[in-house]
């Protein structure tokens, strides 16, 4: 009986933080799950690094993402609704660097889409958009795929942004 009650409780807690303690949540990836999606999300489906550059700061951030190919370009979930600085950052620069499934893009024209119905994503990402109770999304363009040459200037620090 006890261990049916954690598995149940483990998972609604994790929802729960997600949705209701978003900003200590993100805190909590910035130091550890980022970096260890970090190691795998530029090669897997679903998954994407975004490289961009602080409005601020000037640095060069790497960000792991939920990403997923459209006719157009990308969208990204905004897990952390569209207040996470690295969405500012991409909007403020006017664009950013994607590398997914093994290549990497020049992505522009950023603009954050508030959608509840979710519907541009696959079902099993929209089933958990709506648990965790985000309803944003970042749409961004691509012109083709980069080459090692073409990307962002390489001072990346070692914190990942969420």
């Amino acid at each position: 009986m006890t261990t049916a009650i954690l598995v149940l409780a483990i998972p609604a807690a994790a929802v729960l933080a997600m949705r209701f303690r978003k900003r200590w949540l993100a805190k909590f990836n910035i130091v550890v799950t980022n970096r260890i999606t970090g190691l795998f999300a530029g090669w897997l489906p679903g998954f994407g690094i975004l490289t961009h550059v602080g409005r601020k700061s000037g640095k060069v951030y790497r960000t792991p993402i939920n990403v997923f190919r459209v006719p157009n370009g990308f969208i990204i979930a905004l897990t952390y609704s569209s207040h996470s600085e690295w969405v500012k950052n991409v909007l403020a620069a006017g664009g950013c660097d994607l590398k997914t499934v093994g290549t990497k893009y020049k992505l522009s024209s950023g603009k954050v889409v508030h959608d509840p119905s979710r519907q541009r994503f696959p079902i099993p990402v929209r089933l958990v958009l709506r648990l965790v109770g985000a309803d944003e999304y970042m749409e961004l363009s691509n012109k083709q795929p980069l080459h090692d040459e073409d990307e962002l200037p390489a001072r990346v620090i070692e914190r990942n942004e969420t």
